[in-house]
């Protein structure tokens, strides 16, 4: 599982830095960070249809961090919601590809999104809908560690305790940069885990790029009692040498011989 797991996380990052290069804005740092959680759901645990992206039973997401939209698209096409060829359009006028997701024309996205800490909020939405309607169908909600700064964040947190939503899984990327340096210099200060646990959350914290420890978590989530946040530690810019840990990379994109220098790292990596 983990190698085939591992080689779709490396063609989604080769799918980001091009796309991001195309077109000569997005933000891959934080689109790198979260390709492995995003590489897991699509591929190995969330119901869904590519050839019927609105079927009613599918599973939910919901990509808070909407700027990570890229790595969004590449695992959509990857997985055969629409065709790899649509990538290089991101960004680009005309194109169903925008710089965050919509939902009215991206096959397989569930949620528009891109104002910062609001995806929690949907995501309790949708967990409160499946729940009136019977259904079994699950909610998962990706959220950056940087927009837990917004107050909006934790009105929700105490929605989905207050609900009891089970169906609802809450994955944070805590990459621990943002736009503007290590978010526990410009305002996150301590423990992110015992944030949410001191609001009754039932909280998990995991290497966010290894695929068993992403299972385990995701299991783990299912059989509780109450509202499961994952703390998923990952590295911003992951898999791109010089990507990695780099706050400078949070939304700049690379030039064509960064791109191919991004590739050929990502081609031995898969090699």
């Amino acid at each position: 599982m983990d190698k085939k797991l591992s080689i779709v996380a490396n063609k989604v990052r080769g799918h980001v830095v091009e796309m991001i290069g195309a077109a000569q804005s997005g933000h891959p740092g934080g689109s790198l960070s979260a390709a492995d959680i995003l590489t897991f759901l699509y591929f190995q645990k969330m119901k869904l249809d590519p050839n019927n992206p609105k079927w009613d039973q599918r599973d939910r997401f919901v990509l808070s961090k909407g700027h990570a939209a890229p790595a969004l698209y590449a695992v959509l096409a990857e997985r055969g919601f629409f065709p790899p060829e649509e990538l290089l359009g991101l960004r680009q006028f005309g194109c169903m590809l925008q710089g965050h997701p919509d939902c009215r024309k991206t096959p397989g996205v569930d949620a528009s999104t891109g104002s910062l800490g609001q995806g929690l909020s949907i995501a309790n939405g949708l967990a409160l809908a499946a729940r009136l309607d019977g259904a079994s169908w699950h909610t998962y909600v990706l959220m950056g560690d940087g927009e837990l700064e917004e107050g909006q964040v934790w009105e929700a947190a105490m929605t989905t305790v207050h609900y009891q939503l089970t169906n609802l899984t809450a994955i944070v990327d805590h990459n621990k940069l943002q736009i503007d340096g290590e978010i526990a210099d410009v305002k996150l200060k301590g423990s992110i885990r015992e944030r949410f646990r001191s609001f009754g959350w039932h909280t998990i914290e995991i290497d966010g790029h290894d695929f068993q420890s992403i299972a385990g978590a995701l299991s783990e989530a299912e059989a509780a009692e109450k509202p499961t946040i994952i703390i998923a530690h990952t590295i911003k810019g992951r898999g791109i040498s010089f990507m990695e840990n780099q706050v400078g990379w949070h939304g700049t994109a690379p030039k064509p011989e960064q791109v191919e220098r991004a590739l050929a790292e990502l081609g031995r990596e898969g090699a």
